[in-house]
């Protein structure tokens, strides 16, 4: 599974995930990082990745307009990035579950 880290996330957890997360990038890494969510969402959706954000936004445009691309939304307030990496590896089977179900659009995390 993909993953887009959105631009509320640190960019350095894009590297620490590459083992787990093959191909996973940052915003900043295909030079979106002051896109509007509209661009993030197309980039995402033509390129295979699901956008990874604590940004409730992601989670409406994934209700009004489905998948691709999914998303997952980090439903925690403030906290580290070491918190986030270990949330996304402690769920990583519920995420890769999520990435086959043709259903899905959405998976909060928290």
């Amino acid at each position: 599974m993909k993953l887009l880290l959105d631009q509320n996330l640190s960019p350095r957890l894009a590297h620490a995930l590459a083992a787990i997360y093959p191909g996973t990038l940052h915003v900043r890494d295909v030079g979106l990082q002051a896109a509007g969510d509209a661009t993030v969402w197309s980039y995402a959706a033509q390129h295979g990745y699901a956008i990874v954000s604590k940004d409730a936004d992601f989670h409406q445009r994934s209700f009004l307009l489905g998948h691709p691309p999914k998303v997952v939304w980090i439903r925690r307030g403030n906290c580290s990035t070491v918190e986030i990496e270990e949330i996304l590896r402690s769920r990583h089977a519920d995420l890769l579950a999520f990435e086959r179900d043709d259903q899905e659009a959405f998976l909060a995390l928290g």
